[in-house]
């Protein structure tokens, strides 16, 4: 007798729980990082995020997850340091001198009447 490819879920094998990955719904996805499931579904959609495809069903590993947290994460910006080197002072820019405003002529717009307002356009009802 032939053994299924896949054993029944009733039967559990020593590596079944190493051997298939927890996949999450995009509704879950977006709990975690505290967003929409629109934007997890989105950003998969215009493959932006990496994640998985069951079917027509987008699906996030634990892999997913952790790189999706480190494609968004912004680290403070840090000037490099050389050791016996004082940085310079910053100082705040000049605030620029105004310069007189060269005054342009204003030409004011009239509106013209809507087409629907002519006088003769429906004629007279009878």
């Amino acid at each position: 007798m032939r053994q299924p490819a896949i054993p029944p879920a009733s039967t559990t094998t020593p590596y079944a729980e190493a051997a298939l990955p927890r996949l999450y719904v995009p509704e879950e996805v977006a709990a975690v990082l505290g967003c929409s499931a629109w934007w997890v579904k989105d950003r998969a959609r215009r493959r932006l995020i990496p994640f998985t495809r069951v079917g027509r069903a987008y699906r996030f590993s634990d892999e997913h997850l952790a790189e999706i947290i480190r494609m968004h994460e912004e680290r403070p910006a840090q000037a490099p340091q050389h050791p016996g080197v004082v940085p310079a002072p910053t100082r705040k820019p000049h605030a620029r001198r105004q310069q007189p405003e060269t005054t342009v002529p204003t030409v004011r717009l009239k509106a013209r009447p809507p087409r629907r307002m002519t006088k003769f356009q429906f004629g007279t009802a009878a």
